[in-house]
């Protein structure tokens, strides 16, 4: 099961390194909206889906180049680092350089991703795959100031989720050394963790020899790295289970509320303002706008009442 990505890179108007490759109760936002879905599913639709649109947005004639995720999204030391536009550590995981980029990875999600989701449960696994992947991506900044190490301009793109998969991998393999796995192509049966040693070994050495894809080399084993470091320190993702969609939910709809409440109470002070001046002074002396207000609010009280 393949899923290093040396050979995805495109030299076209854009240059970049493509960092790439259900257990879990179901995750519930607000209640409601993903009941019953793993995060593995869920992740698994947004990668699918950011990396459709940017396809999309970036190949159509009509689209300015900076309306796709890619412009906003893609991680460079440039932007990230000296622009201090650090949002681009989580966003470029989800962006592919291409079907078979995006397919590996996604493969690498599938199958390997549910076993940590049980083990971690939804939010935890979220926190591991969101840091794993900004792991990769750190860890491409720092080797980029190694000389002579990186083929890479400041402006060169990493995309793709690899950092995640990665450190996802390094994760089941650590838990479930001995667990059986077959790749796809070849055929070849291995344990886990002979298949992660396999595949960090491909990064390192791809790494140093100095392969087109570098960058997206080093985000495999920045991911990598941070994977088995959270898996031997479990406590560092114990933030992850103070993350609470429900409450989130909960606190917007009180703040609409306390809003609206606040709403009426200046909406009842200004009536009463407008009647204490008719009472004083007469219809006459009201302004347009003041007669349209005690309009309003005697057709609210008459249909409420």
């Amino acid at each position: 099961m393949a899923f290093e990505n040396r050979d995805y890179l495109r030299e076209e108007s854009r240059r970049y390194s493509c960092g790439g490759d259900g257990g879990g109760g179901g995750f519930r936002i607000g209640g409601a909206g993903f009941r019953g879905w793993s995060m593995v599913n869920i992740l698994l639709l947004v990668n699918f889906a950011v990396s459709i649109i940017d396809f999309i947005l970036t190949t159509g004639a009509r689209v300015p180049g900076w309306a796709s995720p890619f412009y906003w999204g893609n991680f460079n030391v440039e932007q990230g680092i000296y622009g201090f536009q650090f949002w681009r550590f989580f966003t470029y995981q989800f962006l592919h350089g291409g079907l078979f980029h995006l397919l590996f990875n996604l493969i690498g999600l599938y199958f390997f991703g549910p076993m940590l989701e049980s083990w971690w449960g939804s939010k935890r696994f979220l926190a591991f795959y969101l840091l794993c992947g900004a792991c990769g991506a750190l860890v491409m900044t720092a080797l980029f100031y190694v000389p002579g190490l990186l083929y890479i301009g400041a402006g060169t793109a990493l995309i793709g989720a690899s950092g995640a998969v990665f450190g996802i991998l390094v994760g089941a393999a650590t838990l479930f050394p001995h667990h059986r796995v077959q790749l796809l192509f070849p055929p070849i049966p291995m344990t886990l963790r002979t298949m992660a040693v396999l595949f960090l070994a491909i990064s390192f050495f791809s790494l140093l020899a100095g392969t087109p894809n570098a960058g997206g080399e080093a985000a495999h084993l920045g991911g990598a790295l941070l994977g088995f470091v959270l898996i031997k320190q479990p406590g560092w993702l114990n933030f992850a289970d103070r993350m609470n969609p429900q409450a989130i939910q909960d606190g917007w709809t009180k703040g609409r509320y306390e809003k609206r409440v606040k709403a009426d109470q200046n909406h009842a002070a200004e009536v009463d303002r407008i009647l204490a001046k008719v009472q004083q002074h007469g219809l006459q002396s009201l302004t347009a706008k003041e007669k349209k207000t005690l309009s309003r609010d005697t057709d609210q009280k008459r249909q409420a009442g």
